[in-house]
């Protein structure tokens, strides 16, 4: 994967296998406008079509805010529709088809369209100072990018739908005892933790993480006859890879196996 810079996203590898993406407008709090929007799109089909990316760390410039969600000059101008793109939805984003895991470091504040970020992500890191919201309605809008629903799947029925129609916001340590994050860490701490935990994923199989992801993301939406179609449709695919070998001769052989992707 070659680096590269954007104005508004910044992307790297980090270590084998891992792809930090940086959301990287600091003097508008890290807002979607168009220019982000269709940076971060062009960043998912990157990821997802480089063959040595297996994980992708989400976070947002600077220590105050992840991201402020929609640029609320862009929307009062009359140009909201340029902040969702044709594949991503929001941000380019919230409505992608990735099949690899990306992780949310959370940095501060993910309120309103940066909170839906946040909940498209699979794993969430963040900050013992962050803080998480919906705060539309105060703004006469609604939360259309999916907090509407993923919220309430992320968190207790009561808690979702009190932040949906208060636009207050959630703090970190009450988020992490709920779920909505798998670690709370100190701000400094955040994005090491985020990177270590994706290279303890990316020294595992890279298809059946994906395939297992795949069908983990479905839960809510199948039933568990149709999950369990999907689970063997997933091994019949699984079986015929070189790494479905490789794993059991690595444990044999008392080595550490040598993942190919295919």
């Amino acid at each position: 994967m070659n680096d590269y810079v954007q104005a508004t996203v910044t992307v790297e590898q980090v270590g084998e296998h891992v792809a930090l993406v940086t959301l990287n407008r600091p003097h508008a709090r890290n807002a979607v406008n168009a220019e982000l929007a269709q940076a971060l799109e062009a960043v998912v089909r990157q990821t997802e079509s480089d063959p040595d990316i297996w994980v992708v760390v989400l976070t947002g410039c600077g220590e105050q805010v992840f991201c402020a969600g929609a640029d609320l000059k862009e929307v009062a101008a009359g140009n909201a529709a340029s902040l969702f793109t044709a594949d991503g939805g929001f941000a380019g984003f919230v409505e992608s088809r990735r099949s690899k895991p990306w992780i949310a470091a959370v940095n501060g504040l993910a309120l309103a369209g940066g909170l839906e970020i946040l909940l498209s992500c699979d794993l969430v890191v963040a900050s013992a100072q962050a803080a998480f919201g919906l705060p539309e309605v105060k703004r006469g809008l609604m939360a259309l990018a999916g907090g509407l629903y993923r919220l309430p799947r992320a968190l207790p029925r009561a808690v979702a739908l009190e932040m949906i129609i208060t636009g207050e916001n959630l703090g970190a340590e009450r988020a992490w005892q709920l779920g909505l994050v798998n670690h709370l860490e100190p701000s400094e701490q955040v994005l090491p933790k985020a990177l270590s935990l994706a290279q303890v994923i990316a020294r595992n199989a890279p298809i059946a993480v994906r395939e297992s992801l795949r069908i983990a993301r479905q839960t809510d939406d199948h039933s568990e006859e149709e999950l369990f179609q999907m689970s063997r449709q997933a091994r019949n695919y699984l079986v015929t890879t070189e790494d479905y070998l490789e794993g059991p001769r690595a444990f044999v052989e008392k080595r550490m196996p040598q993942w190919k992707g295919r």
